[in-house]
């Protein structure tokens, strides 16, 4: 009986999902105990207008289907953020999440369908050195640390003229308050005191969903 009860409860620990907030009020981000049903879902950024990649994550197709005022989803390695439009509540939005979660780990289906797609760091023949060294940057030390708080960076562009990197911010970091301190403070810092080609980061703005 003893060791029925502890499957028992080993199995509803396995639903088990936390939250924790970002350093953006409008993103939550849920953990559940666990990593996604698979490894190919880290780094995928979807907002509710792009039809074309909710159409690949049956998880990300769930969440949005719900209705309820969900703008955008990263999924991560082990957790999601979901970032709502500001009108929304999350006393609202948590419980219907928990659910939609939970009914995709019972179904098995994949986080993400279809093969993993090149990213933007992955380094390419016709990179050069700067641009390589801007990529192992941002994958290696960068993201990590802005995949902590919920969200990610992407690598845009550099110019060679003027040493001007371009990003872009996801997930929770978009919209962000404290996002252009953590831009100029964190990115902007390490890639110029590695990189001395680089001279400044700017971040593309997400369009604005209305």
């Amino acid at each position: 009986l003893h060791q029925l009860h502890h499957h028992q409860q080993q199995q509803k620990r396995s639903l088990f999902i936390q939250t924790a907030t970002t350093p953006n009020p409008e993103s939550l981000k849920f953990i559940p105990n666990g990593r996604l049903n698979n490894t190919d879902t880290a780094g995928f950024y979807v907002t509710r207008k792009d039809h074309t990649l909710i159409a690949r994550s049956p998880l990300a197709k769930q969440l949005f289907n719900l209705d309820i005022g969900i703008k955008s989803l990263y999924l991560g390695y082990d957790f999601i953020t979901v970032t709502k439009f500001a009108e929304a509540h999350w006393q609202h939005l948590q419980t219907p999440i928990f659910g939609a979660i939970m009914d995709f780990y019972a179904s098995g289906k994949p986080a993400l369908r279809g093969e993993p797609e090149i990213t933007d760091t992955t380094i390419l023949e016709d990179d050069d050195e700067v641009v390589a060294m801007i990529k192992e940057l941002l994958e290696s030390r960068i993201r990590p640390a802005v995949q902590e708080d919920g969200g990610d960076i992407r690598y845009v562009g550099f110019e060679e003229e003027t040493g001007l990197v371009t990003v872009q911010l996801a997930g929770s970091c978009v919209g962000c308050p404290s996002s252009s301190v953590t831009l100029k403070n964190g990115v902007e810092n390490m890639l110029m005191h590695y990189i001395p080609e680089v001279t400044a980061v700017i971040s593309l703005e997400e369009e604005d969903d209305d």
